[in-house]
Formats: structure tokens, C-alpha cells, sequence
């Protein structure tokens, strides 16, 4: 069987540069009426491999194709529910057109773009979607090795929120830091600005409320927080913290409306022109 298969591949090579090849002449393998023809593996085989190893793949492929042939075959003939898989398939299939041909034309046809007031007004309307799980903040961080020269006047410029304290931390980071994260202008999740510290938060509000500047060192690193503010959780999100959602809810809601417009005015036109037939009353189909 293997020289078998290693002949095939052989000739596969042999005749991959001939252009002339016939439909005939182009045929590997049959396996009950099933045909592998060479210009199925153009393409497949890997280029820039030597030819040993570009025919020990062909080899691979083709005994792959004899046996997953023979395989469904037999499946087709003993498998009780092969109708049914074949059902399946087909209403997979037809859901999956469906849904490439609704996402292009989504693509095409539907603008991203969202008004400010639709996304205030949503907002406003809708609150309790926006209520945190975990608290929020704003402030700085940074991680210095604590080898680091000049360790003791950062200490002083962290807590400070001046512009100048905040140049020299920037400039001081860029050789020293390594971790340097300014949020003093955009909130973010506690959780994760927390897990960058060696010190465990098991809750985030009471943990808040007790510390406004953190710091903490291990025998590598020092560890500086300023909390400039923060929001509980279980708070309603402020709107800049919240705007991407509602973007990305709102843009979820256009979908839904366009496409249900689109299948309904599909559906009317269709009945319309006569594309539709009812053939019988619901009554009568009970």
C-alpha cells in the first residue's frame, strides 16, 4: 500500500510542471466513483521544501484522502442518523450564507458612526446597565527598582499632582521605571491597577477609602499609587467610563433593526411579486 501511494505521489511530481495534461491524465486516485486529481494539491504543498520531503507530503496527503473517503463511505452506509447529520449540515450551511451575506451588507450599507445625544439619552435611560462590578480610579502608578538612583525624590513627586512633579516623574521613568502609568486624565478598573502591587485587596471600596498614596517594596521593586479619585463599586459608571459600551450596544441595536428591516421588506416584496406561494392555510397545516 505505501508503494502504492509513493508511486502516485511520484507521478504527481513528475507531471506537475507538464501543462498540457489532460482532465484524464490529471487523476491520482479513485476511490468509489471519487476522484483526487493533481491540480486539487496545487496549492497545498508547502513551498521552499526539498523534493524528498515535497513527496513524502504528497504521499501523506493522498493516503489521508483514500482513507477519509473509505471511512465516510462506510459511515454513509452503517451510520443510522446520517440523514439527519446530513440536515444538519445543510441548515448549517444555509445559517452560515445567511450570516456572511446580513454581515457585508451591515458592512456596506449601515454607518458605525453614533450621535452624541442618542448616546447621552441612552444613558440616561438606561443606568442600571452601567452600574459597576469593580470600583474605578484615576491617578498614577509606577515600578522602580529599588536600586534605582534618586528613589527618595520620586517618593516626594508622586504624590504631588503639580505639572512639574509630574514632567519629572515622566522623565525620571523613561530610564529608570518599569512601569509607568499615568491616569490621571481616564478611569480604570481598580482590579487592575491592584494587581500590579504585592499587596492583597479582597475589597476594593474599603481598600479605597483607607489609602490615597500606596507605597510598597519587595527585595526588587518599589511600588507607588496615587488614587487621585475613585468611584465604588456599585456605583453608576460615570458617562466617560461608560461611553464605549454604549457604543457598542447601540451599534448591537442598529444591527438588529436593519436586519430585521431588511428580511421584513425581503419578505413583503417576495409575497408581493409572487415569489411566495401559499399553498395551504395554517389551519390545514396542523
Amino acid at each position: 500500500m505505501r508503494i502504492c501511494f509513493y508511486f502516485i505521489a511520484f507521478v504527481f511530481l513528475l507531471s506537475a510542471c507538464n501543462h498540457t495534461q489532460t482532465a484524464e491524465g490529471d487523476a491520482l486516485v479513485e476511490v468509489n466513483g471519487q476522484i483526487l486529481y493533481k491540480s486539487n494539491l496545487k496549492g497545498i504543498i508547502p513551498t521552499g521544501i526539498s523534493s524528498s520531503d515535497s513527496l513524502m507530503f504528497a504521499e501523506n496527503y493522498i493516503e489521508k484522502w483514500v482513507k477519509d473517503k473509505l471511512i465516510y463511505d462506510v459511515a454513509l452506509k452503517n451510520l443510522d442518523d446520517a440523514q439527519e447529520v446530513e440536515r444538519l449540515v445543510n441548515v448549517y450551511r444555509q445559517s452560515l450564507i445567511r450570516y456572511r451575506y446580513q454581515e457585508r451588507l451591515v458592512l456596506e450599507k449601515l454607518s458605525p458612526n453614533i450621535r452624541e445625544s442618542d448616546k447621552l439619552i441612552y444613558f440616561e435611560e438606561n443606568q442600571e446597565y452601567f452600574r459597576l462590578n469593580n470600583a474605578i480610579v484615576k491617578g498614577l502608578f509606577l515600578k522602580i527598582p529599588v536600586e534605582a538612583p534618586g528613589l527618595d525624590e520620586v517618593k516626594k513627586w508622586y504624590k504631588s499632582n503639580s505639572t512639574e512633579s509630574l514632567e519629572k516623574i515622566e522623565k525620571y521613568s523613561i530610564q529608570n521605571a518599569s512601569i509607568f502609568d499615568y491616569f490621571f486624565d481616564k478611569w480604570v478598573d481598580f482590579d487592575e491597577v491592584a494587581g500590579n502591587i504585592p499587596v492583597p485587596v479582597t475589597n476594593g471600596n474599603a481598600f479605597l477609602q483607607s489609602n490615597k498614596f500606596v507605597e510598597v517594596s519587595d527585595s526588587a521593586f518599589c511600588y507607588l499609587l496615587n488614587i487621585q479619585e475613585y468611584i465604588s463599586a456599585g456605583s453608576i459608571a460615570p458617562y466617560d467610563y461608560a461611553e464605549s459600551r454604549i457604543v457598542e450596544m447601540l451599534i448591537n441595536q442598529k444591527k438588529k433593526d436593519f436586519i430585521a428591516d431588511f428580511e421584513n421588506e425581503l419578505y413583503t416584496d417576495a409575497v408581493k411579486r409572487g415569489n411566495v406561494k401559499f399553498l395551504s392555510t395554517t389551519e390545514n397545516a396542523k
